[in-house]
């Protein structure tokens, strides 16, 4: 494996932001105007290996990798980090999670992971409670499921699913009884936060079951499109009996 073209992409990015020959996209970019671009492209990742496209995989990692380095080099810029310190940074905390494998020790495994995550994160400035650290950029799904796994290891769980279960009942049941648009919304936030309590607690990943439930749905739209050129001109009952008969086939 040759570095020669990360170092290439690194030239390439030095010179799309350079203020005076540079882009004149790239050189008014800051962190806040990239970072949806940065998460797009993990998406984008994501969606590739779903598919099994391996050449779009490639393609797709390359612009994930373009982002770290147009971060970096921001930062290099502003004189607080260059893509070296990105790249000890992260070996450091490797082989500070792996003791068993690069420091010598006799313990590991994903148990002692977890500890010592915890301790890094106890460790950062501000960083008291079971729930500092947790995102605020992530999917509003994931950041439900990771603040309840959170919450979890501190006790505050459920015992078993029936409960769960339960709480949606509660929840939905409030959403029927809002009688305003904001309090309708907070109680769906509510009920939503309930879904994701109720899948974590039977081993589904929430937001894995949603993105099958989306390809689904789009999947079985477009058939029904693909069957009847004239789809959106029917009635609501001519659209729920196509509606069927592709969902039986699929």
């Amino acid at each position: 494996m040759t570095f020669a073209n990360i170092e290439r992409l690194v030239r390439i990015m030095e010179r799309l932001r350079d203020p005076k020959t540079g882009c004149e996209w790239d050189t008014v970019q800051t962190f806040e105007t990239i970072a949806p671009y940065t998460i797009e492209e993990a998406y984008e990742v994501a969606d590739a290996i779903q598919r099994g496209d391996m050449a779009d995989l490639k393609d797709e990692l390359g612009d994930l990798l373009l982002q770290v380095i147009f971060h970096s080099r921001m930062a290099e810029e502003a004189g607080l980090f260059d893509l070296s310190d990105v790249a000890a940074s992260i070996s450091d905390k490797m082989e500070r999670r792996h003791p068993h494998i690069f420091l010598g020790a006799t313990e590991g495994g994903h148990h002692l992971w977890e500890q010592i995550k915890a301790a890094e994160r106890g460790a950062k400035a501000g960083n008291t409670g079971a729930l500092d650290g947790v995102a605020l950029g992530l999917p509003a799904l994931l950041r439900a499921e990771k603040l309840q796994k959170r919450a979890a290891r501190t006790g505050f769980d459920w015992p078993d699913p029936s409960g769960a279960r339960a709480k949606i009942d509660e929840e939905l049941a409030e959403v029927e009884a809002a009688e305003t648009p904001e309090h309708r919304e907070e109680e769906v936030g509510d009920l939503l936060f309930a879904v994701v309590n109720w899948a974590r607690k039977l081993g589904v990943d929430p937001e894995a079951a949603l993105r099958a439930a989306n390809a689904k749905f789009e999947s079985r739209f477009k058939a029904m499109e693909a069957a009847d050129g004239q789809f959106a001109e029917r009635s609501l009952d001519e659209q729920e009996i196509l509606w069927r008969t592709v969902k039986e086939r699929s």
